[in-house]
């Protein structure tokens, strides 16, 4: 867990611990998740305040280098030359002033004051005051650079994504997708559930979450997912704790079907925590058979034994494994295998306020590497005729086609094979992909994470 650097007293309302929240991410690197989880419990905060601090951090954190670079504009010398807790104080009143209409701008500046006079001082309270008054004057009219004449930086600041993500992305899509892409990002993710069909149907479930108060949509592509709307916090709900679901998004479930394992086999899952596509891959098989759900890290098999108990899945087992040495280990012992592979977690930047920040370019060619090393590595644990899916939550050519590409390069004894009979709704764009063994998910297009799949099968000598 992030330990911070400085002690900081509980935070006594649902901005100041915004403002805590703000900066311990942008000043010192922490995990957006972690800090605001241990502030909020510090803080003791319930109900309304802990919804407003929740979505003040967060905006001002998904937006941090637009705030800056807006604020900016109203002082007299460089933003970055001001005290770490005013720099933190101006993107919590400038993410206030730009983003949240319903909260009147007097009372945005006014609070925001007052927290200026607790982390700093009278001059600094007044150069917060004068800056933050200044942008709500002047943020319609901020010299945003010409699309036209520089997309990228443009798309960049009024969107709040790396310059360099835009520029690859505006290679990758064009303008328009790009434009569109980046505000999917921005927006709140859906609350998406699969059913657990070991203990209930649809139909069942509906009823229920109904009689919890909350409003059930069916998902579009994934026939035993639901949209859910009002239920408040998932594990308070008795549903949730009867396991008659899991959390997981329509992209994500639509991985298991592609995959779509014969009751009875053996499948192995290579990158198995939490556990999500390795209960649904229970699912598909009733429950019969065996799963070997693997990972890296001792701490996050626990994660599968736990949503396992949760959900009355008994046919899998953890195993604690490198995925590049699974060849090795279990020498043409599957059916199937799933290699839901580390990646860049391009397509799932809406779901932490933070991701977008943490990534680089160099980072995604370390994935593509990796992924491939996977790839070699456990593909000598399936048997002949057996079939493969590969996946990924990025959007990154270099991780999906490109990994694919070199794979069957090296691997010729492998074909991708048409996606068509597994999906039952296959979005109209991705027909074609779809017959040729892949599909990639765009949350712009089709309102999903973005996620990559692809089908292969071993021939069976």
């Amino acid at each position: 867990m992030f330990k911070p650097s400085v002690k900081l007293r509980p935070a006594a309302s649902a901005r100041e611990a915004a403002l805590q929240v703000i900066y311990r991410v942008t000043e010192e690197g922490a995990y957006a998740n972690l800090a605001l989880d241990e502030v909020l419990k510090a803080a003791g905060l319930e109900g309304r305040e802990r919804t407003l601090a929740t979505e003040l951090a967060y905006a001002a954190i998904k937006a941090w280098h637009t705030l800056d670079w807006a604020v900016g504009l109203f002082l007299k010398h460089p933003f970055i030359k001001l005290p770490p807790w005013i720099r933190c104080l101006l993107r919590l009143g400038g993410a206030q002033l730009m983003f949240f209409p319903r909260i009147p701008a007097r009372a945005a500046i006014y609070e925001t004051v007052e927290l200026a006079k607790k982390y700093g001082h009278r001059g600094t309270a007044g150069l917060v005051n004068g800056v933050l008054r200044s942008l709500e004057r002047g943020k319609e009219s901020l010299p945003y650079p010409d699309p036209a004449e520089d997309p990228a930086s443009f798309l960049a600041l009024r969107y709040y994504h790396p310059r360099w993500l835009v520029e690859k992305w505006l290679a990758q899509f064009g303008y328009q997708e790009t434009e569109a892409l980046c505000r999917a990002d921005n927006e709140p993710p859906p609350l998406v559930i699969r059913v657990n069909t070991l203990k209930t149907n649809a139909t069942a479930l509906a009823a229920r979450l109904e009689g919890e108060g909350a409003i059930v949509c069916p998902t579009t592509f994934a026939p035993e997912g639901f949209i859910v709307e009002g239920l408040g916090g998932v594990e308070a709900s008795p549903s949730f704790a009867e396991g008659l679901f899991y959390v997981q998004d329509e992209a994500s479930q639509l991985v298991s079907l592609a995959l779509k394992p014969a009751p009875g086999s053996l499948v192995i899952d290579a990158s198995a925590a939490p556990g999500g596509k390795t209960t649904h891959l229970a699912q598909l098989m009733e429950n019969s058979g065996t799963i070997l759900a693997c990972d890296v890290h001792p701490s996050r098999l626990q994660l599968i034994r736990e949503n396992c108990r949760r959900l009355g899945v008994t046919c899998v087992q953890p195993v604690l494994a490198d995925a590049r040495e699974l060849g090795e280990r279990y020498p043409e012992r599957a059916d199937y295998l799933l290699i839901d592979a580390p990646c860049s977690g391009l397509g799932v930047l809406r779901r932490r306020p933070d991701a977008r920040w943490r990534k680089e370019p160099a980072g995604i060619k370390e994935m593509a590497k990796l992924q491939l090393e996977i790839l070699l590595g456990a593909e000598k644990a399936l048997k002949p005729g057996g079939v493969l899916v590969y996946s990924t939550c990025s959007l990154a050519s270099e991780e999906n086609q490109e990994v694919i590409r070199q794979f069957l390069e090296q691997a010729p004894h492998f074909s991708l094979v048409s996606l068509k009979p597994f999906l039952p709704v296959i979005p109209q764009d991705m027909e074609e992909q779809a017959g040729q063994g892949w599909i990639q998910l765009l949350p712009q297009r089709h309102g999903t994470d973005g996620f990559f799949m692809a089908r292969l099968k071993k021939v069976d000598l």
